[in-house]
This record gives C-alpha cells, structure tokens and sequence, in this order.
C-alpha cells in the first residue's frame, strides 16, 4: 500500500495536502527559556539557585545520560557529587515500572480510556507514580498522548489513550497529577506524530533489510497539528507535566528532537512549557542542532547503545566555550530539568535506587556494559502496596459490553456446562515473563510488547478465574487452550452449556518482530487463528460469549449478528488481575459501564488511514502525507457515511438507560484578548572561563569504560570536539544565540496556551434515568458541531460517568470551554470561534446523541 491515507478518505480541507518530499518546517529562534509561569515560580526559584551554584562541567553532566547500561535505569544522567546531587534515574513504563521485579503490572492506558473515568485515571497514576517512588525512580516515562491512534493497525496505540484528543488529553492530565502527586516527574510522550512503528529508525530498519537513509517524515497541515494532535499535549502541560519525550520521526521532514518549530515555537513558546525535553533513545542526530532547536536532555546519552561517544556530554562543553552555545541555553536546560524536580518534590520524596535494569540477580556489575563495580545491585524492594485491588477495578471498570442478546449475561455461576475455549484463556507455557518485553503471543494478552511493559508479579488467567467460580457453585468445567485442536474442541462446544471464547490481538513497539508483525500489526484480524476457534465454537453452541483482549481496532465479522453468539465483551488489556476482572463482569458481581475508545469497523479501508509499510521514497526518508486531516477513527466514518459496527463511545449495560431535559446556560465570560508584550531577557546564571585546561580529565581520574563525561580529552577545542564540520557557521541558525527579551505568541502566555482558551463558556446539564431493575453506570458524553464546511460532524468534548440507582435519575453536568468551539486560524496563528453555529449534543456514544441544542 503505497500511502497511509486511503484514496476516498482525505480531507476537505485542502490545506492538509502536502506533496511528498517538500513539507517543510520552519525554523524559530531562539529556544524560548523557562520563566516560571504557572504555579512554577517557586520551582523556578529554587532551581536557579541551584543551577547558580553550577560549574559548566556539572551543567553538561546534568543534562547528558552517561550511556546505554552504565548505570541501573534505563537512563542515567550524571551526578553532582560536590553538591550531593546523584544522577537523575529515568524508567519505562507508562504501565508499571519496567525491568524489575515485586511491582505491579497496571492495565493499559487504552483500557484507562475505556472507562472514561477521572478518577480511576488519576489513581492508576498515583500507584504507578508510588511505585516507581519506592524503587527510586526520578522520571517515569509515560503516560502516551503520541501515537494518538491515527492507524488502527499502529503497533503502540495500546500505549496511549484514544484516537480522540479530547479523550486523551483529559486522561493525559489525570494520569500526569496521579504520577506526580505521588512525587515522581512524568514524562509525556513521544512528542510528536510518532504515529507508526515502521521507518521510525534507519538503524532499526536494517535489521530487517529496509534501507533508509532518514526516519519517515509524517507530513501535517497547521490547523490539523493543533486541532487534533497537539490538543492532548496542551492538556498535559496544562497539568504541570514535568518533562516531554520528543520522538523518532520528522515532522515535516525536520527530526522531532532538533525541529524548531515544534519544540521551540509549539511546545515552549505557545504551550509555554515549563518542564524539560529529553530525547528519545537514540532519537538525537546532533549536538549544537538540537541544544539550539529547544531538546534539553540527551538520553540515553551515547549517540549509538555502547558507542561511547555522545553528540553531548564533552562536545556540550566544548560548544559552550567556543561560543557555538551561549551559556544561558546551556543554564536554561539545567534550570528546567531542577524546576521538574523541585516541582514534583523530588527533594522531599527520593530514595536510594535499589533495582538493576539489566539483570534481576541480586548482585552484578554497578557498570553493567563496562563490568565494573560489582556488588548489591538488586534489592527486591516490594512496592506494590494494595494496588491489586486498584488494578482489577480499572480491568472490570474498561471492560466493554458489545453484544447481550436475551441477557444472556451475566451469569450465574450455577450454569450446568461451563467450558473455555482459546490459547487467550491460559499461561503462557513460558511463564508469564517468558518473552523479553512481553515479545510473543503465548497464553492470554494482558498488555503489548515492547518498552512499554513490566514484569507480571503474576498474571490471573480467565481460565483460572473462571474455573473457581464455576468450582466453587459445583458446577461443571472444563477447557482447551490450543486454538487448532479442532476435533476437540467441537466435541466440547458441543456440550457446553455455555461457552465463553477468548480471542486476542497483538502489537507492540519496532525492535521486537512477532510472527512477522513488526511492532504495528500486519492486519486486524484475530491471532492464532482467532476466528475460526469462534466460527467452529458458535457453530455448535447456541449460547457463545465471546471476549476479546486486543491492542485496539479488530474486525468482527458477522459476530454482532451471529444469534449463536449471545454476547460479547472487548476486554483490552487488563494487566495482572485480567482474569478475576473479567470474571467480575462475567458473573454480575460488576456492571459493565466502559464504553469503546475507538471504533470497530466492518473493514479495515473504513477507517481512511492506515501504517505505510513500504518505503515511498526509495532510501529516502519515507513520506507519510496526514492528508486525511481531523478526520481519523469516528470522524472518518462519519464524513464518509460509513456504519460501523460498534461506533466511538459505544458499550452495553446490564440495565437501560435514557436521556433528557437539556440544559444549556451561557456564561457571561469575557472576550478572548492574545497574549502581547514581551519576554525578559534569558536569564544568565553563570559565566565559565574559557581556559581549557580547566575542563580536562581530572588527574589520575579512573574513566569507566563507554561512560559519557563531561570532560575534554584536549585543550585544543577542535581536537576534542573530533567533529570534521567543525567550526562551520551552518550550524547556527539565524536568531538561535539572541538571549534578548522576544515577543509573546498570541496563542501562549500560560502553560497549555492563552490562559482564557480554557474558560468556561457554557455549561450543559442532561438528565439521565436508569430505566432498568439494577444499578449500573452510565457514561454521558457530550459531543460539538463546529459547523465549519471543513470540520467534523461532531467531535467528542467531555462525558461524566454516573453511577445511577433502579428507576432514578442522575444529573450529567459538562463544561464547554472557549477552546472547544474554536478552529485554529493558521493566518493569525491563533484559536478562534468561527461564525459557524455551533450545536451541542448529549447521548450515549458518537452514534446515539438524542439530546441536542443550539449553542446561544
């Protein structure tokens, strides 16, 4: 397939058409630097302080990682011995704390999304923030706003929330307060348009025998940047996120970690964020480049894993001292990376690191790629508390009811014949650990693959889970977890009461292949021969449920339609407690309230973009045109007057539920005023001496093996900086070392962008009347049409999950903010409200909006 955007799925909007190979990206200069806006005065305060304090041999260490595996976490950056200061700890995973043993492994983020639930959202963020507190971590990197979900078949979507950026921006910023209530920075990530797996790194790509000479280059138009994928990082600055990881790709072929325009201009000077950027492993392609494009932190330091060489650490030193770098860029990075820390209270709430990355023995190597410093690296600390119960709370709360023909759920436990089908039922025959980075599909799927993981501390299979609840009642179980063992599995289907099918969907992160599935899918089928273990159980039972744990999107056949397939269930990926949690749903001790985070098609050409698995460009860098605009998942097939099968939003109870008696008040607010002026100068904190042979090695200084120092190997600067353009004026773009005072972006001022983008314009209120004999949750979603000629039908702007008794009624109360009705004017690079109308609409998923009103 020769593009991302099927043929009859671009936009209106004709400004989203790119030509391959001449997007551009504007350069913007200089870096803006750090002014403590927000509640980040004090922070500010602190942090120059310290930084004040700092030689420039510290600065370059603090802002550099010391290499691939020399210290225990993931990344290191280097210490301050002389001020007590250790190097910051930076860990995976946006699910649990990565590589280390006794903590627990939480549901995914699409399963958070899934439950449409702030508060459940916010506590997933504070336990994972706890634990990765308790093993000493700094930064845990995560949560996802980036893959947003563009393609359906994206390897990492699972990482993240949503396709919608609403959605996601407002679970971004629950998860961002939980983590950093809890006294570790988060890190938002992969900044920006990291939307696939393939042709994310050239190096990665040999491996499999694709050359290309640069990362794919995901090609946007302004308004759609702003409208759609930037939105849910304005919600996570707007909720003091500490750091930002910035990705692999180009956007607009310039690479994410030295693109001016975004990391200067979006993020740091509209945005006006206040935290620092680090890159992506191996994501940096230059020193000088990226310290002036905005990037403060190089991680893992090392230009290649166990190079030992760094685009950084001493070339930083060098190009501070020959002027290349003003010193108050160098000051800025500094002053960022402690503002995040005091921000957080990193000062009040950090331990000892006490686990090891590279091995789960207890004593190794201190310097595990140089193997030095062998001691106590392991100190199996259990930091896992109760959040069992939290874990299997967010499972059974995302847990999504599709299908429930004649109530055949929930059950009773006392069903006569109960049996399980699917290899997704089971272990994995090699533990729940078994594949490195969860890198395989054996047994039942409670998270992806990749760097996003943890380890299990173990792992409740449905089999086991539904087998105690049949046990315990007395009754009949019985199971078989090989998909292909035919014969008998019809014979059991045959006499089973009930059969419930588990079927799953993988994906996960480029550098680990999966039975030919290269991070993003190959398709949206079911794995191990999904359909055809439901096609051979429904064939001979007339009562099957089936569950489904996938990644994302999958096609569903005729299930939906299929009578012998009573009911169905999307259960994502649920993490540790996966079995007890769909056990819960199961048999009515809860009652499914989730709704779908996506939207599950008939076809896979429905959603209107998809992965570019073939490079376009020969060995050049692969061009990914985001010519569909706004219009990914629902969007798409609402403009294309595409059903679905079961649409965005959408998710079954045990009761019933209606709407009614819309509300609509306007708030006297006033009007919207761009932020003007102009900044203070950058601050300068230090002045270095230019004598050279004050930056040496230190005498008789024992230098760890492939370890990233600051330091100079000569006094000669070009000899040390060992770089062939050296001294070459390109490589200091115009305006790039002006540390005056620079004007303020109309859509800035405030961390997420102009402060009254955010006020409340109206206020909505809708009854909702539980019409069904139980209790039950209900998620009310509030939906806006633009009323633009290139907008959305609707687009999705808030929800509140309620939790309604028998034959009540409950008031869903919703927020309009100015942003929400407004289009970004790529002219006057502001938000505006067009004249438009604009309608407002309340219901129970994209597709079911039965409440509507005109906005005065």
């Amino acid at each position: 397939f020769p593009n991302a955007t099927y043929s009859n799925a671009t936009s209106p909007d004709p400004a989203t058409s790119p030509t391959s190979g001449t997007a551009f990206s504007p350069p913007y200069y200089p870096s803006p630097w750090g002014s403590g806006t927000g509640d980040w005065a004090s922070a500010y305060g602190r942090a120059r302080a310290f930084v004040g304090q700092l030689t420039l041999l510290e600065k370059a260490n603090l802002t550099t990682g010391v290499g691939w595996q020399s210290e225990r976490c993931v990344g290191e950056t280097g210490a301050i011995p002389r001020l007590g200061f250790r190097g910051l700890c930076l860990q995976d995973s946006p699910l649990g704390v990565r590589f280390t043993d006794y903590n627990s492994a939480f549901p995914a983020g699409v399963n958070v999304a899934a439950t449409f639930h702030r508060g459940l959202a916010f506590a997933r963020g504070q336990a994972m923030g706890q634990e990765h507190r308790g093993k000493g971590v700094d930064v845990q990197l995560g949560p996802v706003a980036g893959p947003l979900g563009r393609a359906p078949a994206g390897g990492r979507n699972w990482e993240g929330f949503s396709p919608d950026p609403a959605l996601t921006g407002i679970m971004m910023a629950q998860t961002i307060q939980g983590i950093q209530g809890a006294g570790v920075i988060a890190c938002a990530k992969h900044f920006i348009l990291n939307e696939q797996e393939h042709f994310r790194q050239a190096p990665e790509e040999a491996n499999y025998g694709v050359i290309i000479n640069d990362s794919l280059s995901s090609n946007i138009d302004d308004a759609t940047m702003h409208e759609t994928y930037l939105w849910p990082f304005a919600d996570a600055v707007r909720a003091g996120v500490g750091s930002i990881m910035c990705s692999y790709n180009q956007i607009n072929n310039s690479y994410g970690c030295e693109n001016s325009q975004i990391l200067n201009y979006l993020l740091k000077g509209e945005l006006d964020f206040q935290g620092f950027v680090l890159s992506d492993w191996q994501a940096q392609h230059s020193g000088v480049g990226s310290a002036l494009a905005g990037m403060d932190m190089s991680m893992p330091g090392d230009v290649l894993f166990n190079s030992g060489t760094s685009y950084w650490g001493p070339n930083l030193t060098v190009a501070v001292l020959n002027g290349t770098i003003p010193e108050w860029r160098l000051d800025d990075m500094a002053t960022r990376i402690m503002a995040a820390w005091y921000y957080v209270g990193r000062d009040q709430s950090q331990v000892p690191i006490n686990f090891d990355s590279w091995t789960l023995d207890t004593f190794g190597y201190q310097h595990y790629v140089a193997e030095e410093a062998f001691g106590l690296v392991n100190e199996h600390v259990d930091v896992r508390a109760e959040h069992s119960n939290l874990i299997r709370q967010i499972g059974s709360a995302s847990t999504v009811l599709l299908k429930n023909n004649n109530s055949a759920l929930p059950l009773t436990g006392r069903e006569r014949f109960t049996a399980v089908f699917g290899s997704d039922a089971g272990g994995n025959p090699l533990g729940p650990n078994g594949c490195p980075d969860r890198g395989c599909d054996n047994g039942t799927l409670a998270m992806g693959w990749g760097s996003g993981t943890a380890n299990f501390p173990y792992l409740i299979t449905p089999e086991t889970a539904i087998q105690n609840e049949v046990v315990s009642n007395n009754g009949v179980f019985q199971s078989i977890t090989d998909n292909f063992a035919g014969t008998q599995i019809l014979s059991l289907a045959s006499q089973a009461t009930v059969a419930i099918v588990f079927v799953n969907a993988d994906s996960g992160e480029g550098f680990i292949n999966v039975d030919g599935n290269v991070g993003d899918r190959n398709n949206l089928t079911f794995w191990q021969g999904g359909d055809v273990l439901v096609q051979n159980v429904s064939a001979v039972c007339n009562n099957t449920i089936l569950v489904m744990h996938t990644v994302g999107p999958v096609l569903v056949g005729n299930y939906s339609e299929n009578p012998n397939i009573t009911a169905i269930l999307w259960a994502g990926l649920p993490g540790e407690q996966s079995g007890n949690s769909i056990a819960d749903v199961l048999y009515g001790r809860v009652n499914p309230g989730a709704k779908l985070p996506f939207t599950l098609g008939a076809a896979r050409e429905d959603y209107g973009t998809d992965v570019l698995y073939i490079p376009n460009e020969g060995t050049g860098a692969p061009q990914v045109n985001f010519t569909e605009g706004n219009f990914i998942d629902y969007r798409a097939f609402d403009i294309a007057n595409i059903t679905p099968v079961y649409e965005f939003g959408f998710g079954l109870s045990y009761t019933t539920f209606s709407y009614s008696n819309l509300r609509v008040s306007k708030l006297n607010v006033s009007s919207y005023t761009p932020t003007t002026g102009v900044t203070s100068a950058a601050p300068v904190l230090g002045s270095s001496a230019n004598d050279t042979s004050q930056y040496q090695y230190p005498s008789n200084f024992s230098a760890v093996p492939l370890y990233i120092y600051p330091y100079l190997n000569s006094t000669d600067l070009e000899a040390a900086a060992n770089d062939s353009d050296y001294g070459s004026s390109n490589s200091v773009p115009a305006g790039a070392q002006d540390g005056s005072p620079q004007p303020r972006l109309a859509a800035g001022g405030a961390p997420g962008g102009n402060a009254q983008l955010y006020d409340v314009l109206y206020q909505v209120e809708a009854t909702v009347t539980n019409t069904g004999s139980i209790a039950g949750e209900e998620v009310a979603q509030l939906y806006i049409s633009l009323g633009g000629p290139y907008d959305p039908q609707v687009v999705f702007r808030n929800f509140e999950r309620l939790s309604i008794q028998p034959n009540s009624s409950a008031t869903f109360h919703a927020d309009i903010t100015r942003r929400d009705i407004s289009n970004w004017d790529t002219n006057a690079q502001n938000w505006v409200i067009s004249r438009s109308p604009k309608t407002v609409y309340v219901g129970s998923s994209s597709r079911n909006l039965p409440l509507s009103g005109i906005l005065p």
